[in-house]
């Protein structure tokens, strides 16, 4: 270690230590707060609602509070029959379930667009559809490629790139948003500047992408031969095709050597003809990530990011599914000129398959698993292959579940020319527009302060609570700088990658210090510390300073964004065997090397009329208002069952009842033919829905359901 860094690290632990840390992990677990007197059982006359119950808004609000002077603390009480009570007497209201059967025929706010920077994409569109009594608008959400304030920002040409048929189409969507689709519940369209005003519809939507409505003559879009489309050429071709804006081409992925078992920079897989078709990746010139803040005087060259979307070998695809790969290639990749580039990264489950020794039954094995127009994007792994790479990490925790991104690291070794990389869970579905949606997630995360972020992370953004984005930051400021995360922890074992932090104190900086950096890790989820819970994988540690005394941040589900510095660094991590298992890799690692990482509060909407003030009492019901720190956090073993009424957690029945409804299916007694003609077409606002497994049409009398084991097992 060079003089400099070792005088750092030495001013860093002084601090730390002259603040009373004893222990380096001590500065990220909060002591129990004192014992509080039980709060009396709540009765609940009357939801909290700001509005009528035709008109409520799902994340019913409370009227916005000032900022408590302290979060209300439930570190010792029992919330888990609060919760059950609360539940069940919500259900029995007539808000209860005014999330489902929204239609075309109930939108309301038509038109008001101007407080969204989308509002220029919106052009009304000559279609006629006949279930719809207002034509839909062309939505395109795309920069003004080539415009004069856009070269002025971004390096070279942008050219258009063909799909299937010929040149991408715009997207159509329909103005306004149904009544019960307000402000969310938790997250936000507004601080992610997203135009909640939209309502989208199934064909409309899906239709060039391969969706024909049952009985239908016609459809939205052109139709292509799928078998025949080769979706990695395509985009590889767009990519050359925008090569002056990335940097300089290293082959043409038209010709040159084979190669597989992704020990070079492609993959290859043989058509339905016996030619071999290589897939190659761009590298970028000055795409490492460092970490400081971009210059905007200078045309710059755009960031590439992979799309890395997780499957496996027993997978059983749907034509819902492939219909969704096709949108997230054609408005990330093709759209956009090659700014995404989207793989799939299938794990093969048959170990005996020797897929890294020879050719072909690497090729016959993505033949086997994947559908032809994806060949030649898809790469394969499996677990024999991530423990001979990191032998160091212990055999019985070297699998998909408790490491799920050794695959990703190995991806991003493999294919180094990305700046960035999405792991994309196969089971998500976005109702909106994919590119809208992961450039609107990139800007609020550049925007974020670094000032007080950690605390900010930990904590849902609850509108009907915390009022506004820039109150929610004041009131996540914690009362003394003490606790605050501010550079990395000290460690005599880690030499940090991540910015040297400013030499001053937390409190003298005006929310400037890390405002337009790109974050080296994005999540939807809060990074919440889980020492304090009785969350199953809080002592999931191996090596670092050992599962007592290693600092840790956690996040619920691992569909989140990497840099490539990032995931160099857990690869480097975990070569020395250091490990953190899934749901605390990337979070861990960046809070212990200083890298940015950033929650970005994505809309969830529940199935109940929750006001604020109860959200924050399940959701935030840490000591200083946070999702962890306490073992009654909805992480713990059991309280999960909280989150059962939400669009986004690994386990909810609304994203499925909805995501069937809005295909045209019935699903608990609403959609399918018979009803829509009855109350119209189901539409939804920009939302991601996750989990939605194997979407197929449902049979009559079919309703949705999601299970936790909650009660079989109990942690020690």
């Amino acid at each position: 270690m060079e003089a400099a860094e070792e005088a750092e690290a030495a001013r860093n632990a002084a601090e730390w230590r002259a603040k009373g840390y004893t222990d380096l992990s001590e500065g990220f677990v909060e002591p129990d707060p004192p014992i509080a007197p039980p709060e009396p059982p709540q009765v609940i006359e009357e939801v909290e609602s700001s509005t009528s119950p035709d008109e409520v808004t799902i994340a019913t609000a409370d009227p916005v509070p000032p900022p408590p002077s302290r979060p209300q603390t439930h570190s010792r009480l029992n919330l888990k029959e609060d919760f059950e009570r609360d539940y069940a007497t919500l259900g029995l209201q007539q808000t209860v379930g005014l999330i489902y059967g929204t239609t075309l025929n109930d939108l309301i706010d038509f038109g008001a667009h101007d407080r969204f920077a989308t509002s220029a994409a919106l052009i009304v569109s000559d279609t006629v559809v006949s279930y719809s009594p207002t034509p839909p608008y062309k939505y395109n959400v795309y920069p003004d490629y080539n415009s004069k304030a856009w070269k002025a920002a971004n390096k070279g040409t942008y050219k258009p790139c063909d799909g299937p048929d010929g040149p991408i189409e715009d997207m159509l969507v329909f103005s306004g948003r149904p009544k019960s689709f307000g402000e969310p519940s938790m997250g936000s369209y507004i601080a992610l500047e997203i135009d909640s005003n939209l309502c989208f519809e199934r064909e409309t939507r899906l239709g060039r992408y391969g969706f024909k409505e049952e009985n239908s003559t016609g459809s939205v879009g052109k139709r292509a031969d799928w078998d025949f489309v080769n979706w990695g050429f395509l985009q590889q071709e767009c990519a050359l095709r925008n090569s002056n804006r990335y940097g300089q081409i290293q082959g043409d992925p038209r010709a040159g050597n084979l190669s597989f078992g992704g020990n070079s920079n492609f993959s290859t897989v043989h058509s339905r003809g016996g030619k071999s078709r290589r897939l190659e990746t761009i590298p970028v010139e000055g795409s490492q990530h460092t970490g400081r803040e971009s210059s905007p005087t200078v045309p710059k060259a755009k960031p590439r990011t992979a799309i890395i979307v997780r499957t496996h070998s027993d997978q059983n695809w749907t034509e819902n599914d492939k219909q969704n790969i096709r949108a997230l290639i054609s408005e990330l990749s093709l759209g956009s000129g090659g700014e995404y580039q989207v793989y799939l990264s299938v794990q093969v489950k048959d170990e005996t398959l020797p897929i890294w020794t020879d050719t072909n039954t690497y090729n016959e094995a993505v033949q086997n698993f994947v559908p032809n127009e994806f060949w030649n994007m898809t790469v394969l792994w499996n677990d024999a292959k991530m423990k001979e790479m990191y032998p160091l990490i212990l055999p019985e925790v070297n699998n998909v579940h408790q490491s799920q991104w050794l695959s990703v690291q190995k991806f991003a070794q493999d294919y180094p020319h990305f700046d960035f990389y999405w792991n994309w869970e196969l089971d998500t579905r976005y109702t909106g527009h994919y590119y809208d949606l992961l450039e609107r997630l990139d800007a609020f995360a550049e925007a974020q302060p670094r000032k007080y972020l950690w605390e900010r992370n930990e904590r849902y953004y609850i509108p009907a609570y915390h009022g506004p984005y820039d109150q929610f930051r004041k009131m996540a400021e914690p009362e003394t700088d003490k606790k605050t995360v501010w550079g990395p922890p000290p460690n005599p074992y880690i030499r940090p990658v991540g910015p040297t932090r400013p030499n001053v104190d937390p409190k003298e900086d005006k929310y400037t210090w890390g405002v337009g950096e790109a974050a080296d890790y994005i999540s939807l989820a809060p990074l919440f510390n889980p020492i304090l819970t009785k969350w199953v994988g809080k002592h999931d540690i191996w090596g670092f300073l050992g599962p007592e005394n290693t600092p840790r941040r956690a996040a619920i589900g691992t569909q989140s964004r990497c840099s490539k510095l990032l995931l160099d660094t857990m690869h480097k991590e975990n070569l020395k065997g250091n490990h953190a298992s899934s749901e605390m890799t990337p979070q861990t690692v960046a809070l212990l090397h200083g890298l940015k990482a950033v929650y970005a509060p994505i809309p969830m909407f529940f199935d109940r009329a929750w006001g604020g003030s109860m959200l924050a009492k399940y959701f935030n019901p840490g000591p200083k208002g946070e999702s962890g720190g306490t073992p009654q956090s909805p992480f713990s073993w059991g309280n999960e069952i909280r989150f059962n009424g939400t669009t986004w957690y690994y386990r909810a029945t609304p994203p499925a009842r909805l995501y069937n409804n809005w295909l045209g299916w019935e699903d608990s007694g609403i959609g399918g033919p018979e009803w829509e003609k009855a109350h119209g077409r189901i539409c939804l606002p920009p939302m991601l829905l996750h989990p939605v497994k194997d979407p197929v049409k449902t049979s009559p009398g079919f309703s949705s359901k999601s299970e936790l084991p909650y009660e079989s097992k109990k942690p020690q």
